[in-house]
């Protein structure tokens, strides 16, 4: 059984990356309200690091997470109405910051996805820029078992990643699937018998890029994404914008010309938007 001591969440910087696990082994990484106030304070952490350039999402033993420990929540009855309430100046309640916060940050987010991707879990992986599989990992959209539907943050991620009707159905039946069905949906990027290797891998490569220009396009895809054609237009025109001329910016041409010649580091992540 997890040590009450240890840390819900697990949290290591390498060459610019963040790597977090969720760290509940022996529940399936199953929500309690220590790990969703830590995996709260974890993505606030890694937005106030501008060194930070990419986001490799996972969880601890045989799967990401198993939803919310239903256990957990009928032992501390307050937890309901906590994350359920919301601050009058906030856009949205501590349950759908808890899934919705990666997809705030300014940096790429990547889920790697094996065994069980349940409930609250689901969420959180949607929430992500992109989510890796193992063929063998199994999902569900499982809030309709306990009479209840997605709600943390779930209505803004799966009308971007998929149909209306598979959405439904997914929803109003609750069952499971396999990562290739989700891969089929939109819900899942790639299948991989490596899913952490392969992260990492994207991790790296987007991480040699201008931590500047990968935030503007993370940026400008949430502002233009199924936006009219002239809202697009306009967004794309302010986000270069402000991207023309910057110290990263002038790096990236440097770099771009100088073919076999070494590379230029770039700086920190400019907080520009």
């Amino acid at each position: 059984m997890n040590d009450p001591t240890e840390p819900r969440v697990l949290y290591d910087v390498r060459d610019y990356i963040a790597y977090v696990s969720l760290n509940r082994a022996d529940k399936h990484n199953g929500l309690d309200m220590p790990m969703m106030l830590a995996i709260i304070a974890t993505a606030r952490r890694i937005r106030k690091d501008r060194n930070i350039r990419a986001v490799v999402l996972s969880g601890e033993g045989p799967s990401f997470c198993a939803g919310l420990d239903f256990r957990a929540v009928s032992q501390n009855p307050s937890m309901v109405p906590r994350f359920f309430l919301k601050w009058p100046w906030r856009k949205q309640n501590p349950a759908q910051q808890v899934a919705h916060c990666w997809r705030d940050l300014p940096i790429p987010v990547i889920c790697v996805l094996q065994g069980n991707c349940f409930g609250a879990g689901m969420q959180i992986a949607l929430a992500c820029d992109y989510r890796i599989a193992a063929p063998t990992a199994n999902l569900a959209i499982m809030e309709m078992k306990w009479g209840l539907i997605p709600d943390m943050s779930g209505m803004v991620t799966l009308s971007r990643l998929t149909r209306i009707d598979i959405a439904q159905e997914l929803t109003m039946t609750g069952r499971q699937f396999p990562a290739a069905e989700a891969l089929q949906y939109g819900l899942v990027s790639r299948l991989s018998e490596q899913p952490m290797a392969d992260a990492q891998s994207l991790a790296e490569q987007i991480a040699q890029q201008s931590p500047d220009a990968v935030a503007a396009a993370k940026y400008l895809y949430r502002k233009t994404w199924k936006a009219d054609t002239w809202k697009a237009l306009r967004w794309e025109r302010w986000v270069q914008f402000r991207l023309l001329g910057r110290r990263n910016q002038m790096i990236a041409m440097k770099n771009g010309l100088a073919k076999d010649q070494p590379k230029k580091p770039f700086g920190q992540r400019r907080s520009f938007l």
